[in-house]
């Protein structure tokens, strides 16, 4: 064991605690069975197999209410591998689930027995047809997909408000809709074609004109049987009416019987029954989707009615009138809306009964947008509207902004109102639809039964097509409010089908807390028939059993989870995995919303149980090692839960006193600190990169890895002893380099003659643009903190972020002139991080001050007074997590547009995970968070790779291969005269 390894149980709860009644049982403390891990490990390679508690406890939960802990996690890495572990469980009597995002409502994304996660190497786009068809792979989230697709003016159907992080495979397992989709645009009727893995091993691509000859050979028992029940349904008029009703509405509970009326021959009818079949019937390892037109000009309302049942009357109105889009919101929603980043902060003081509505047009040209804006006002002159707040305008608008902000608080719903229910409780989200003629009924009988039952509810939805959603909020661990949860699901259901003959889901798929409930809806004949199709399809019983067919009638009830407080700044979360696929360290270790789950696990144990100490034993590397610290999950969470933030706190919980003072005196003496630094990187530069490598691999093994870094060839050589000379009386801006741009140079750039440096470029460039800049003489001793802050050292970062802002406020005189920082991340810790550690006088001196990144600056500031001399072909960006948090990403594309002919931002770009110094400490780290972007960089040369920030070009160059550098550095070679 290295010498400063630290104690897990530092990261413990350390609080007296009752055992939850469903924590992870001791006897799985050492996780998957032997005999089983050896078994997959052997069957398709041991690194593919994941056995420690850890890996089980993080993937036993998904956006649901339910938690189940699988046996063994395997990622699989194609169809052979799938195949391979079907056989596998068929021959053993084992059942297997597949999961790709785990953001299912319903429990889809759980399995108690073999789990394959199927998004980590299952991401893929192809444009086919011009984009008229798109070829998607099953991990692919829908944001990925329309990405790649808007380049070509289309977009795919469904549209689900998780986009962001939910996958194409779970999007037509469950026939996920979402805001516009309706019954005309969801997977259903826009998928061309299908590829699957049947739980025989049979690989079915549907496009294929040899499919039903190929099926037949090789499952004749399957193509008989999917005719006979074929032709049973049709030679049954009723049955055959009642199914073409049922989806006259939207509705995703049970199998698509509507399959069996469509598709003539056995392959057809499989792809007809594979959407929204939830993993039960096969793998869907291939999607080819007809696409739609992206109708880029949109005109948007935000629309607020005294009342539910007002706001509902009106939605057939807006139907008529040609909107894409009505969604609704009642007062809970809003009110909870208000966490959310740019929803106006007086919607917290709306009545409890205002609703809205969100309506909105979509046209692909400036005559029909016009057209659908008199029809809109039409039917606003009839429309009797509130206005309780001032941000209440009541009015069509097509500032995109100010529409995105309305989307943003919608899609939110579940994640903002769920993040302000009562802490420890469980969250269930319903999804139900009527006719939408008697939606305003519908609202009016829900409000009548949640106060009946004690629920205050939050209410939203697709309320053009009559499909609304409702969450719930009870204790799990409380027999008596799980009590009330069921008697509520009972009477709920009964009303929907009873009184409006509608679907209990519409869009979220049967799932577990639906499956009991599946013959009150259709009925003994057609629930038979769904079970004789599950039996024929797969007659073992190996995929998901009780997902969508359960005789159970309490089984929606059985491993609902309960919801332990944890640390304030976590403690909201939903587990949505909104957060996960900006997460640097998602394929390598854990995610935000696993880092969450984990320690809500160990909050579940008794102090000091064998699987609370097998957790924190993991959780040191697993979370908080590799957790880059970048905060891009507080971005993509609803709520900005702060994930990174918190590894930090315990980063800190985890340092000794004595490690808290050699950083704290680091940070009184970074001046010596800095110049010994750029000693030893001049003098690095001299030596050769394998003994530097194997010297620093041997010192991280006898010390410690998170404390010694490991040597990078594309580290660059020391920057210029001596800043460039500058003169304050005519300067409009004071200019901070870096200390990341005083320690390190340039990177080598063969090819041409060496360069100015960072500083010298910005401080010519500016002059050049007759906005002159001064660097203050002692700048150097400083820093932004961000150093200490990254790692949790709590006193260095007091010292030095006191420091710095002290020295930018006189630097700055008291505020008067902006300083330009030119590095992203220093920017963000001089503007923001450094706050909280500031004291109270400080903080109003930080007040005054003006922060401005060199990309703002050189976008906002010089551009507009400079030519480009020379411009160089294309150019490709790299927009660092900081430029996010900041904003300013666009200017780092309209610095590199002004160099450069073409500029390309990657589709996959991300964090690059080189955090400082991170990725010199766990260069897996940053190997794993840019492998999409690097494969989208190297797929094609470019002329130029730019960036803003010293470390993130250090870790762009490790993953390319390609020399990326700052694009003021381009900018002033552009401009030189």
């Amino acid at each position: 064991m290295p010498l400063l390894e630290p104690n897990p149980r530092a990261l413990g709860p350390g609080r007296r605690r009752t055992p939850a009644p469903d924590r992870v049982p001791d006897l799985q403390a050492r996780g998957t069975p032997r005999r089983l891990r050896e078994d997959l490990a052997a069957l398709i390679g041991p690194e593919k197999v994941l056995s420690g508690v850890s890996d089980l406890v993080r993937y036993a939960s998904d956006a649901s209410p339910y938690r189940f802990l699988p046996q063994v996690v395997v990622v699989a890495e194609d169809v052979d591998d799938v195949s391979a572990v079907l056989s596998y469980a068929r021959g053993k009597g084992r059942e297997v689930v597949f999961r790709a995002a785990g953001t299912s409502l319903n429990g889809q994304a759980q399995g108690e027995d073999i789990l394959v996660d199927v998004r980590r190497h299952w991401a893929g786009v192809e444009v086919l047809d011009g984009g008229a068809r798109a070829r998607i792979r099953p991990g692919t989230t829908v944001v990925r997909a329309n990405a790649a697709l808007a380049p070509y003016g289309r977009v795919l159907g469904p549209d689900p408000a998780s986009a962001v992080a939910c996958t194409i495979g779970g999007v037509v397992a469950n026939n996920a809709s979402g805001m516009t989709a309706g019954t005309t645009r969801n997977s259903y009727r826009t998928v061309s074609s299908l590829t699957f893995v049947l739980p025989g091993g049979t690989v079915v691509d549907t496009a294929d004109p040899a499919a039903d000859e190929e099926l037949a050979r090789a499952e004749p028992r399957l193509c008989a049987g999917l005719l006979a029940l074929k032709a049973e349904i049709e030679a049954d008029p009723e049955l055959t009416a009642r199914i073409r009703a049922k989806y006259q509405i939207k509705n995703t509970n049970g199998y698509r019987l509507d399959a069996f009326l469509d598709g003539a021959t056995p392959v057809e009818i499989l792809r007809g029954l594979m959407v929204g079949s939830e993993g039960t019937f096969g793998f869907l390892s291939e999607v080819v989707f007809d696409t739609l037109p992206l109708d880029r000009l949109v005109s948007t309302a935000l629309l607020f009615f005294p009342s539910l049942p007002a706001a509902a009357a009106a939605v057939p109105r807006f139907n008529e009138a040609g909107a894409l889009a009505v969604e609704l919101m009642d007062g809970n929603t809003l009110r909870a809306s208000v966490s959310v980043p740019g929803v106006p902060a007086d919607w917290a003081g709306l009545p409890k009964e205002t609703t809205a509505l969100l309506v909105e047009f979509r046209a692909p040209d400036e005559t029909a947008l016009a057209a659908y804006e008199r029809a809109a006002g039409a039917v606003l002159d009839g429309l009797d509207l509130v206005a309780p707040v001032p941000s209440a305008v009541n009015a069509f608008t097509r500032d995109a902004g100010t529409i995105g902000g309305y989307w943003k608080a919608r899609k939110a719903f579940v994640t903002a109102v769920g993040g302000s229910r009562p802490s420890g409780t469980t969250l269930i989200t319903e999804d139900f639809a009527v006719p939408p003629a008697r939606l305003a009924e519908a609202c009016a009988e829900l409000l009548e039964l949640q106060a009946r039952h004690g629920f205050d509810a939050a209410v939203a939805g697709h309320a053009a097509h009559g499909n609304l959603h409702f969450l719930l909020a009870f204790d799990a661990a409380d027999p008596a409010d799980v009590g009330r949860y069921a008697a509520f699901m009972d009477d709920f259901c009964a009303l929907t089908v009873e009184r409006f003959d509608g679907s209990l889901k519409a869009e979220h798929a049967t799932g577990r807390n639906i499956a009991p409930f599946l013959e009150l809806e259709w009925g003994p004949k057609a629930t038979a028939l769904m079970w004789r199709t599950k039996e024929l399809i797969d007659p073992d019983g190996v995929l998901a059993p009780r997902i969508v067919l359960d005789r159970d009638p309490q089984a929606h009830l059985r491993g609902l989870k309960t919801i332990p407080s944890v640390e304030r700044i976590a403690d909201p979360c939903i587990e949505c995995g909104f957060c996960e696929p900006t997460c640097p360290s998602h394929d390598l270790t854990t995610t935000p919303r696993q880092r969450i789950v984990l320690r809500r696990e160990m909050l579940r144990q008794a102090d000091g149980s064998p699987v609370e100490n097998r957790l924190l034993e993991a959780y040191g590397y697993d979370a908080v090692d590799t957790c880059a610290g970048d905060s891009t999950c507080k971005l993509a969470c609803p709520v900005g839960i702060d994930t990174g933030a918190l590894m930090k706190e315990f980063r800190h919980e985890r340092h000794s006193p004595r490690e808290e003072r050699i950083a704290a005196l680091a940070a009184k003496n970074f001046r010596a600190v800095e110049a010994a630094a750029r000693l030893a990187v001049a003098a690095a530069d001299r030596l050769d990169d394998r003994l530097l490598e194997r010297v620093t691999g041997l010192a991280r093994k006898a010390v410690r890895p998170d404390l010694v870094p490991e040597w990078l060839p594309e580290i660059p050589g020391a920057a210029p002893r001596r800043l460039p000379r500058t003169h304050r009386p005519a300067a409009v801006a004071v200019y901070y380099p870096a200390c990341v741009n005083r320690i390190f140079g340039n990177p080598p750039d063969a090819s041409a003659a060496p360069g100015p440096s960072l500083p010298e470029a910005v401080v010519a460039v500016s002059a050049r643009a007759g906005r002159p800049v001064w660097i203050p003489d002692d700048a150097a001793g400083t820093c932004c903190a961000t150093i200490w802050h990254s790692k949790g050292y709590v006193r260095g970062n007091e010292v030095m972020a006191n420091r710095i802002v002290e020295a930018a406020w006189g630097w700055t005189a008291g505020g008067r002139l902006p300083l330009v920082v030119d590095a992203s991340s220093c920017t963000l810790g001089i503007a923001r991080e450094v706050v909280p550690y500031l004291t109270e006088d400080n903080r109003a001196l930080h007040a005054e001050l003006t922060v401005v990144d060199s990309l703002v600056w050189a976008a906002d500031e010089l551009l507009p007074r400079l030519e480009a001399r020379r411009r160089v072909g294309s150019a490709v960006v790299h927009p660092t997590c900081s430029m996010h948090h900041l904003g300013d990403a666009g200017q780092l594309a309209a610095v590199a547009g002004f160099c450069a002919e073409e500029v390309v931002v990657p589709v996959d770009a991300g964090c690059c995970a080189f955090a400082g110094d991170r990725g010199m400490l766990h260069p897996e780290l940053t190997a794993s968070a840019t492998a999409r972007e690097a494969a989208e960089v190297t797929a094609r040369p470019f002329d130029a790779h730019l960036s803003a920030n010293r470390m993130c070009e250090i870790g762009m160059d490790r993953a390319t291969g390609r020399r990326y550098a700052s694009a003021l550095l381009a900018l002033e070679r552009a401009t030189r005269p």
